[in-house]
C-alpha cells in the first residue's frame, strides 16, 4: 500500500510539474522569443520481488527547450540580411524620387536654361530674350543647390541613425552580457535556465537586427558576440562598445569606432548587416558617388559656360565675364579637402572624375606627396602636379607634416558652390572676336564663312585681337591650272594649322566645299580661327578677316553656348576620341545609375522579405506555442492529475480496510 501510496504521488508530482509547464506555454504564447518547453519523464528504479521487478512510479529527467540551434542561426542571419536591405532600399527610395522627378530633378532646370540660350541666339540683341537666360540661370544654380541641401539633409540624417543604431547596439551588448553571466551561474548545477537562454536569444536577434554578428557558443554556456572582422563585442560577461561620431578624414561623415577598454578602432568598412551595415553600405555606393557626380556636372557647367563666354564679346563690343561664380574662388577652393592646408585648383572639368582621394605627405619641403582614389593604390605626386582634372598646393595657413594624410574632395560640393554672378543682361558674350567678308572686286564665285573661335584663351584679349587682325592683310587667292588655290602668306604671328594645331598649308579645291584654319599667337596665348571657302575664286580675289568691332547681331557665339548641352564635356578620356559624356548624358547616366540599383534594391527587399519569413516560420514550426497543441495537454495532464488521485484513493481505501480488519 506504501507503495502504491507512492506510484501515485509520483504521477501527481508528475502530473502537476506537466500543467505547470503547459501553462507556462500558453502564458507566454506572444513572448517575443520565447521557445515551447516540455518535460521529459522516466520511471523510477524497478524494486525486486519474488514475482520479478515491480515499478515504483515516475520521476522529471528534464524540462527542455525545442530549440534548434540551427534555426535559430539561420533566423539570426535573415534577420540581419533583411535588415540590411531594408535600411538600404529605405534611402535609396528617397534618392530615386528626388533625381528623377520632373520637379526635383536636373534635367528640367538643364532643359530650360539651354531653352533659353537658344531662344536668346534667335535674336541676340533681344534684351528680354537675354534677360529670360539670366533667369534660367538663377534657376538652374538654384536647383543644383537644392539638390545638394536634400542629399546633405539625407547624409545628416544617416549620422543620427548611426548614433541611434550604436546605442542599441551597446544596450543590447551589455544586456547580452548580464544575460551570460546569469546563465553561466544558473547553469553550474548542470540543468539549463530555458527562460533565460531565450531571454538572451531574443537579445541576440534584435542585435542582428542592427548589425551582422558571429555567435560562438562557450562551454560554460555563455556566447560570445562577434561583430565586424572578429571584433569581440561581448565576450562572457564583458562588453564592449561601438561608437559613431565625426570621421577623422570627412567630419561630416560619421564612422564607427569600435571601443574596448582604452584603445579605439575604426571599423566602419568592415561592418555588414543589419541596419548599420545598410546605411554604411548607401553611403559609400549611392549617396558619396551622386554627391560627387552632381558636384562634377555643376563645374563642368559653370566652367563651360563661363570659358565660352569669355571667348565671345557683348553688346558693347567688350569681352564676355562670367556668369557662374568662378570654380576656384577662394571659398570654394578651401572646403575641397581635410583638414585644411592644402588647396585644391580645378584645372580641367573634362577629366575630373567621380572619386575622392587621399595623400599622404611625404616630405613637406620638397613638396611631394602620395595619393591614391579611395580604396586604390597610392602613386607619387608634387604639388603644382595637374593630375585628374586638379592640382594640389600648400595653403598659406597650414601645420602639415610629413607622414599627414588629407582627404581630397574636388567635386563633393560643386553644386553647392554654383551660383549665378551676372545680373546684367547686355554683358553676355553672344557675338564672336572675329569677321570675314569677301572683297566687292572679286572676279570669282568664291564665298567665305564666318569665323568661328576653335582654340582660345578665357577670357581672350581684346586689344590683342584687335591689334592683330589689323596687321592681317587680305588673303590673297592664286589659282593654279588644275582648279586647287592656294592663299596669300600670312604675317609674323599668324599661321595656316591643320585640325590639331600643327601647321600646315591648306590645300584648296575649287567647285568644293574647304576648310581653313588660321592661328594666332602672342603673350595672352594661341588663337585658332576656323572658317569655309567656297565657289570659284579667281587669282587676285581678296577676303578679308577683321575683329567684329559691331556684332550686335551676331549670335555664333550664342549658339557655341547652346551647343554645350550635347558636347560631351564630362569625364573625357585624353587621346581617345569620342570619350566622355554630355551634361545631359551626364546627369541621365547618374539617374540610370541610381535607378537600377533602386530596382534591384526592391528585388533584394522581396528576396529577403521571403528568406526571412520562411526562416521564422522554420524556427516557429518547432519552437513556437501551439495553442491546440497546448489546450489538448491541458486536457491530457488533467486527466493524468485525476487518474494519479485516483490510485492515492485507492492505496487510502486498502489502508482503512486493513486498519479496520484488527479493531
Amino acid at each position: 500500500m506504501a507503495d502504491l501510496l507512492n506510484i501515485g504521488l509520483s504521477g501527481l508530482s508528475a502530473s502537476k510539474t506537466q500543467l505547470s509547464i503547459t501553462g507556462h506555454n500558453i502564458s507566454n504564447v506572444n513572448t517575443p522569443g520565447y521557445t515551447r518547453q516540455d518535460a521529459t519523464q522516466a520511471t523510477r528504479l524497478a524494486q525486486f520481488s519474488g514475482a520479478g521487478y515491480i515499478g515504483s512510479g515516475t520521476t522529471l529527467v528534464e524540462v527542455r527547450r525545442s530549440y534548434s540551434e540551427f534555426l535559430t542561426a539561420q533566423l539570426r542571419s535573415s534577420t540581419a540580411l533583411s535588415k540590411d536591405v531594408e535600411a538600404y532600399k529605405s534611402q535609396i527610395d528617397q534618392l530615386d524620387s528626388l533625381l528623377a522627378g520632373s520637379t526635383t530633378g536636373i534635367t528640367p532646370a538643364l532643359n530650360s536654361f539651354f531653352s533659353a540660350l537658344q531662344t536668346a541666339a534667335e535674336d541676340p540683341a533681344n534684351i528680354p530674350a537675354r534677360q529670360l537666360v539670366l533667369a534660367e540661370s538663377e534657376g538652374l544654380a538654384r536647383r543644383f543647390n537644392t539638390v545638394y541641401d536634400r542629399l546633405n539633409q539625407q547624409n545628416e540624417s544617416l549620422n543620427k541613425q548611426m548614433q541611434t543604431v550604436t546605442d542599441q547596439v551597446n544596450r543590447l551588448a551589455g544586456s547580452i552580457a548580464s544575460l551570460n553571466d546569469a546563465i553561466a551561474v544558473a547553469a553550474a548545477n548542470g540543468k539549463q535556465p530555458n527562460d533565460l537562454l531565450d531571454q538572451r536569444d531574443e537579445a541576440v536577434r534584435q542585435l542582428s537586427q542592427y548589425v551582422g554578428v558571429t555567435v560562438v557558443p562557450q562551454d560554460d554556456s555563455s556566447f560570445n558576440i562577434f561583430v565586424g572582422t572578429g571584433q569581440p563585442l561581448v565576450v562572457g560577461a564583458t562588453a564592449n562598445r561601438l561608437e559613431a561620431g565625426p570621421g577623422s578624414n570627412d567630419p561630416t561623415r560619421f564612422q564607427v569606432a569600435f571601443v574596448s577598454g582604452n584603445s579605439r578602432q575604426t571599423v566602419t568598412s568592415m561592418l555588414t548587416g543589419g541596419e548599420l551595415g545598410g546605411l554604411i553600405r548607401y553611403r559609400d555606393e549611392v549617396l558619396d558617388p551622386t554627391l560627387n557626380s552632381l558636384g562634377r556636372l555643376a563645374l563642368g557647367i559653370t566652367d563651360q559656360i563661363n570659358t565660352q563666354l569669355g571667348q565671345g564679346l557683348d553688346l558693347k563690343g567688350n569681352v564676355g565675364v562670367d556668369l557662374f561664380k568662378d570654380i576656384n574662388a577662394p571659398d570654394l577652393i578651401d572646403k575641397r579637402s581635410y583638414p585644411t592646408g592644402v588647396d585644391v585648383t580645378i584645372t580641367d572639368t573634362s577629366q575630373l572624375g567621380t572619386k575622392d582621394y587621399e595623400i599622404e605627405i611625404v616630405d613637406l619641403a620638397a613638396g611631394t606627396y602620395r595619393i591614391r582614389e579611395a580604396g586604390g593604390n597610392w602613386s607619387a605626386g608634387a604639388f603644382g602636379d595637374d593630375r585628374f582634372g586638379f592640382s594640389l598646393s600648400l595653403a598659406a595657413q597650414q601645420t602639415l607634416k610629413d607622414g599627414d594624410r588629407v582627404q581630397i574632395m574636388p567635386t563633393r560640393r560643386g553644386a553647392a558652390g554654383i551660383s549665378v554672378e551676372l545680373d546684367q543682361a547686355d554683358q553676355l558674350a553672344f557675338a564672336s572676336p572675329a569677321r570675314a567678308e569677301a572683297s566687292l572686286q572679286n572676279v570669282g564665285t568664291g564665298a567665305i564663312g564666318q569665323p568661328g573661335l576653335v582654340a582660345a584663351p578665357s577670357p581672350i584679349d581684346v586689344a590683342g585681337l584687335k591689334s592683330a587682325f589689323d596687321s592681317l592683310p587680305s588673303l590673297q587667292a592664286n589659282v593654279a591650272a588644275d582648279g586647287s588655290y592656294s592663299l596669300s602668306a600670312l604675317p609674323a604671328g599668324w599661321s595656316y594649322v591643320d585640325a590639331s594645331g600643327n601647321p600646315a598649308t591648306p590645300s584648296l579645291q575649287s567647285g568644293s566645299s574647304n576648310t581653313v584654319r588660321l592661328a594666332y599667337t602672342d603673350a595672352s596665348g594661341s588663337y585658332e580661327f576656323e572658317f569655309a571657302l567656297s565657289g570659284r575664286p579667281q587669282t587676285g580675289d581678296s577676303f578679308t578677316l577683321a575683329f567684329n568691332q559691331s556684332g550686335v547681331s551676331d549670335n555664333r557665339n550664342a549658339l557655341a553656348l547652346a551647343g554645350l548641352q550635347n558636347k560631351q564635356t564630362l569625364g573625357v578620356t585624353a587621346g581617345v576620341a569620342g570619350s566622355g559624356a554630355s551634361f545631359t548624358d551626364g546627369y541621365g547616366e547618374l539617374v540610370e545609375r541610381v535607378g537600377t540599383l533602386t530596382a534591384q534594391a526592391r528585388l533584394d527587399s522581396e528576396a529577403t522579405g521571403a528568406i526571412l519569413k520562411q526562416a521564422t516560420g522554420n524556427r516557429d514550426s518547432l519552437s513556437a506555442v501551439n495553442l491546440d497543441e497546448e489546450a489538448a495537454n491541458l486536457i491530457k495532464f488533467e486527466q493524468y492529475y485525476n487518474a494519479s488521485a485516483q490510485i492515492i484513493q485507492v492505496a487510502r481505501s486498502l489502508f482503512d480496510t486493513l486498519i479496520s480488519t484488527f479493531r
